[in-house]
């Protein structure tokens, strides 16, 4: 299933989250700064092609992001849950 593009909040709150500059995001998704800014500058819906959308996104999951989808409250993101390793046995 094709994953819906990502708004121009879900970008700003990952961001917020990883504690990423603007030029971060652009450095790991190789997506121009400008880019990325007009991006979150948009009222909702961003106009980033799908390969643009695709890259930021992969970026921002490879670094602990989920994307949360529109489930009655509308969509938005949450850091993955760290996986605690097990502890040796005994």
């Amino acid at each position: 299933m094709k994953p819906k593009p990502l708004t121009s909040g879900q970008i700003r709150a990952a961001r917020a989250f990883l504690r990423w500059r603007a030029e971060d995001l652009a450095s790991e998704s190789a997506v121009g700064v400008a880019t990325i800014r007009r991006a979150e500058l948009a009222e909702d819906q961003t106009s980033m092609t799908a390969a643009n959308d695709l890259a930021v996104r992969r970026a921002l999951e490879t670094a602990g992001i989920e994307f949360v989808d529109e489930n009655g409250g509308g969509p938005g993101v949450r850091l993955r849950q760290r996986r605690r390793p097990k502890a040796p046995r005994k």
